[in-house]
């Protein structure tokens, strides 16, 4: 049977999947709960420097944006990090621990970008016997007017120096939180490591609006006639996440660095698609706010089980082995020819295929007055948008064309070498083209 357990910078836990920092790791009632029902870590919810607590909202802090079964793809929250006393926090991080010393236990920090400020909490976090921080970077709304949050994050320069104010303070591991709020996502992560981090963590949530409210005309959730953006979370992140954990995954400087992926898991395949593309470990919100604590059982035996069928002994043995296959768009195949191809027995005829095409994309599907789809070849670009409308899953597939077949839309024979865009003689910088 697979071996689900996990080592990240250090910290061990029985498996890959965390609790990231949020409502439900905020109180030791939560987390208890959440080990009990087999979540191999949890990051513990922002706590912020001693003093007044954070003041939340009274009203909605949530948004939400469905899809048309009422399934939840997206949630906007405008909470901001504990509102809940430090002491308190940190007397049930060190009694949780205590009880649990098999289970990683991080604390997300967020503290004014003032070094004295770090010095002050750290010692007070390493006190609790927390296996590590994670600096959270990434908050876009509430701590980011305060300088905190996404405001450090933003900048990469402040990204490093707080990252090493905690290395020189801190014996604990140090995992920064980055934000997505950013056009390029290896700056801060560079950043973060040329600052000494053991590992990054992305992607906290998207600034965003998911709705507005039309009897008040304001967005959504509504506070007294009144909204804001806040920060977007839930399965409908996931491709930006996973598009960002392969970027530092497969650049060449920051290829080593250890990376926690977050963002729309919610069954054992998106943690393993993200470890795939080299993600150590995983953390989950939205789908233990949505389906509760015990939804870790499935990813667990999911896993498992998809481990086991692929002879992985260990989630090491698959950590970045998509990595090598992600590549800029200059760099694919050309010469790669594929068609769909429409399986008429699983064909339910209702006509999506066919609109899609004939309306939006390459007129390569014909209807017969009796309601048969057909593919023209002659037509076909292969654009896979037919596979993806069809609601009937394998109804349409894409076959690959073997190098000498004839190509009826080009009237070429498919080439057996490769060929990309570098080399393409359409190309006015190759050499084809000379």
């Amino acid at each position: 049977m697979a071996n689900l357990q996990s080592n990240f910078v250090g910290i061990k836990s029985p498996n890959p999947f965390w609790l990231a920092s949020a409502p439900p790791t905020d109180k030791e009632y939560n987390v208890r709960r959440a080990f009990e029902a087999g979540w191999g870590g949890v990051v513990w919810k922002t706590l912020g420097e001693e003093g007044p607590p954070v003041v939340n909202v009274n009203g909605p802090r949530y948004g939400a944006i469905h899809g048309a079964d009422r399934r939840l793809l997206g949630l906007n929250n405008i909470e901001l990090i504990t509102d809940r006393p430090l002491q308190t926090n940190l007397q049930e991080i060190k009694a949780v621990k205590r009880d649990y010393p098999d289970r990683a236990v991080i604390v997300s920090l967020m503290v004014p970008c003032e070094e004295e400020a770090w010095k002050a909490i750290l010692p007070l976090v390493e006190e609790t016997g927390a296996d590590g921080i994670e600096l959270n970077f990434g908050c876009p709304h509430g701590m980011a007017e305060r300088g905190m949050g996404s405001a450090v994050g933003q900048v990469p320069e402040y990204v490093e120096m707080v990252t090493r104010w905690c290395k020189a303070n801190t014996r604990m591991p140090v995992i920064v939180k980055l934000t997505p709020n950013i056009t390029n996502i290896l700056n801060p992560a560079t950043a973060a490591m040329k600052g000494g981090a053991d590992a990054v963590s992305l992607i906290n949530t998207i600034n965003s609006i998911t709705g507005v409210d039309f009897d008040v005309m304001a967005p959504m959730p509504t506070i007294d006639g009144k909204g804001t953006h806040g920060g977007y979370c839930g399965p409908a992140v996931k491709p930006i996440a996973m598009n960002m954990v392969a970027e530092i995954a497969r650049n060449a400087e920051t290829a080593n660095l250890p990376i926690s992926g977050i963002g729309g898991v919610t069954t054992w395949r998106d943690a393993a698609e993200f470890m795939a593309l080299g993600a150590g470990n995983v953390q989950v919100c939205t789908a233990a706010m949505t389906y509760g604590f015990k939804i870790v059982q499935e990813m667990i035996s999911g896993l498992s089980q998809w481990m086991d069928e692929k002879g992985h002994t260990s989630t090491a043995d698959f950590v970045g082995m998509a990595t090598p296959n992600v590549t800029d768009w200059q760099y694919l195949n050309l010469n790669h020819v594929t068609k769909a191809v429409i399986n008429e027995d699983d064909c339910i005829k209702c006509g999506r295929c066919y609109a899609a095409c004939e309306d939006t994309s390459h007129q390569a599907i014909e209807m017969t007055e009796d309601r048969v789809f057909r593919v023209k070849d002659d037509e076909c670009v292969a654009c896979n948008l037919c596979v993806n409308v069809c609601p009937v899953e394998d109804c349409i597939t894409m076959r690959t064309l073997a190098p000498g077949e004839m190509d009826e839309r080009t009237g070429q024979p498919v080439a057996a070498e490769y060929g990309n865009w570098l080399a393409h003689p359409n190309n006015p910088a190759s050499q084809a083209a000379e």
